[in-house]
């Protein structure tokens, strides 16, 4: 099932300047996984090296943070709007 992900702009480089994109999967996790198969790079910006989500990286679904939910195992379904979002520090 394709879902749709918004792509933040300092990622569209990776994905032809798209701003919106579809993807596989029954999880953020598996969602992530496709997007980087279509998209090669960009799962290197959204998860660290042990595969959670990076600290300045949000991924919401339906309006809420995944991290609140079931983190990368957060299922996803057709009607799902899934957004990455890049965190943004201010002083």
């Amino acid at each position: 099932m394709a879902i749709e992900v918004n792509i933040p702009t300092p990622l569209r480089g990776l994905t032809e300047n798209k701003d919106v994109v579809t993807a596989e999967g029954a999880t953020i996790s598996e969602l992530i996984d496709n997007l980087d198969k279509n998209y090669p790079g960009i799962k290197a910006r959204i998860v660290d090296d042990a595969g959670n989500l990076r600290r300045f990286v949000n991924v919401y679904i339906n309006g809420e943070d995944v991290r609140f939910l079931q983190d990368k195992e957060t299922a996803v379904g057709a009607n799902d709007e899934v957004s990455i979002v890049p965190a943004i520090a201010g002083g």
